[in-house]
């Protein structure tokens, strides 16, 4: 796994957590939404306490249904990363499925912590990884090693994302980041849904599509017209436009929008390499020390990570928050 695809907290050659910060009581009303983090020490608990939202006689609404079936999954690209799992390519049989046509936005996240009055752990802990380039202030003593583009960055959250004096500001149509797979799976309990499995998030970016390279085709910009958010330019030195609103560009066939680039997306499995040659709604190994994130981000870049293709994917650890990850839910029809 490769840390400029997402560094864990554990990823610093020095250790830069520090001790909590004083326990304070959770926000609410306007000052939730603010730039202000608001924190609390029993965070977990209180995630584990939020009550469902969205299963009221129905499926929650807004959600895309993928057909059930078999599909192939998996790649061989010539290009790809065989360390990372990515083959071979093999045979998946899922039952229909319910998913996010977008990544859930700041604006619902917001809705969300002002509800149930939920803190992320980057809040409670104190600090998140930022692209060095971003940071407006706050950056800790520590490197990542092989990624020197990323810092720890004091008061990053998903409400200052580049850190101290930042806001989420004219972004409230963007994908929330700085969350960890401990606050995406809180989200997705309290909207009655849940995260996609690995298998179901690749055959809903395929959109229908076999064995293509993109959620579109094979052609990374048909036309010359660009398809997803990425880096463009040098990496890291061309100027860099981060996020985007989590419906740019056009959706694939399935109506997904965003699903490779723009951000990592967080899934339920546990990270493995191992596969059977044919699974029936496979959810990934028993255990594990880190989660499967897929779709790359707005800093993927072919000359050093391609991941942005649907078969690639990485993993992080559950704890763990960067400024180019986020999530999609998924749920029962």
């Amino acid at each position: 796994m490769s840390a400029c695809c997402g560094p864990a907290r554990n990823a610093t050659v020095e250790p830069a957590e520090k001790a909590p910060p004083p326990v304070q009581a959770p926000l609410s009303g306007e000052a939730a939404l603010s730039g202000e983090a608001a924190l609390t020490a029993d965070a977990p608990a209180r995630a584990e306490g939020v009550r469902p939202a969205g299963r009221r006689g129905g499926p929650p609404r807004g959600m895309v249904r993928v057909p059930g079936g078999t599909f192939l999954m998996g790649g061989d690209d010539p290009d790809g990363h065989p360390e990372d799992g990515e083959g071979p390519v093999r045979r998946v049989r899922l039952d229909p499925f319910l998913i996010d046509p977008a990544c859930v936005t700041n604006a619902q996240f917001a809705t969300f912590v002002k509800e149930t009055g939920y803190v992320t752990e980057s809040e409670r802990i104190g600090w998140s990884f930022v692209f060095r380039p971003f940071a407006t202030g706050g950056i800790m003593d520590a490197t990542v090693p092989e990624a020197p583009w990323w810092a720890g960055v004091e008061g990053a959250s998903w409400r200052s994302p580049e850190g101290p004096g930042s806001s989420v500001g004219g972004r409230q149509n963007h994908p929330v980041v700085h969350v960890s797979w401990n606050d995406a799976a809180a989200y997705a309990a309290w909207a009655g849904k849940r995260l996609p499995t690995e298998a179901e998030w690749e055959t809903a970016a395929r959109g229908g599509l076999e064995r293509a390279r993109y959620p579109w085709g094979d052609e990374l910009a048909p036309k010359g017209r660009p398809r997803c958010n990425i880096w463009q330019g040098p990496f890291p030195t061309a100027p860099g436009r981060g996020t985007m609103p989590v419906k740019s560009f056009q959706p694939n066939g399935y109506g997904l929008y965003n699903v490779v680039g723009n951000v990592w997306e967080w899934t339920a499995d546990w990270w493995g390499t191992r596969w059977e040659p044919y699974a029936e709604n496979p959810a990934g190994p028993a255990d594990g020390t880190a989660k499967v994130i897929r779709g790359g981000s707005y800093m993927c870049h072919d000359s050093y990570c391609n991941r942005y293709r649907v078969a690639a994917r990485t993993a992080n650890t559950p704890d763990s928050a960067t400024g180019h990850t986020g999530f999609r839910c998924a749920a029962i029809p």
